[in-house]
């Protein structure tokens, strides 16, 4: 039983990995995808079946999350970045314990399709999702520049901005995406400009750090 009563107006870190680090984005199908779903689920109006939903052209497709987003959202989304292996988003309740449906709809239906796409079978994620209260506005700063390094700390790009799927982009008003995902302006109090330098001065810190708790769990395991 989940111990987290997610609240009306809160904001949680929410983060998942892969069962035994099995690589669950392999191509920008998948990345894509996974944010689709997401996109797809935050939104009440579940009028139309998400597969019915996917085989419609474009500009219906459009037409419905433009309705959609008159009906309401679970949750909003204020910062996300999906890594080979796992996933972090920084979500806002917007209505009583929402949370908990939108990532469980959220994550079967990733794991449907990829069973599906990859020809396997059996669970997707090592356990459910993870989620902590992030109790303010500088916390909330602090975290999207973690999450948005998650990446580089990886050595898997040398900018976070080299990067194409995290919101990353979004908060330099440089999306990869033709509309945004994330609704963060009221939190992150910071130009574009003023935003990268904040994140990149800590590049080589993170990077470090992470290093060392690298070595920490592998002289634990061993």
């Amino acid at each position: 039983m989940r111990k987290t009563i997610f609240t009306e107006g809160n904001y949680y870190h929410i983060l998942n990995r892969s069962i035994a680090k099995f690589q669950i984005f392999n191509n920008e199908k998948d990345y894509k995808r996974f944010l689709e779903t997401l996109g797809y689920y935050i939104f009440q109006d579940r009028t139309i079946k998400f597969s019915r939903f996917l085989e419609l052209p474009e500009i219906l497709k459009q037409e419905i999350m433009i309705r959609r987003r008159n009906e309401g959202k679970l949750a909003s989304i204020v910062c996300f970045c999906l890594m080979p292996t796992h996933f972090h988003l920084i979500l806002k309740q917007l209505q009583f314990d929402d949370i908990s449906k939108l990532m469980s709809d959220l994550e079967n239906s990733y794991s449907r399709y990829f069973n599906l796409r990859h020809k396997r079978k059996g669970p997707l994620w090592e356990s459910r999702f993870k989620s902590v209260p992030v109790s303010s506005n500088e916390q909330l700063l602090h975290l999207s520049r973690y999450i948005h390094l998650n990446p580089v700390s990886a050595d898997i790009v040398k900018k976070p901005e080299d990067w194409k799927f995290s919101s990353y982009h979004e908060y330099l008003k440089r999306s990869s995406y033709e509309k945004g995902n994330c609704e963060f302006r009221d939190i992150v109090d910071l130009s574009p400009r003023v935003y990268r330098k904040f994140t990149e001065e800590r590049i080589s810190y993170q990077k470090e750090l992470s290093k060392i708790k690298k070595q920490l769990l592998e002289n634990y395991s061993g």
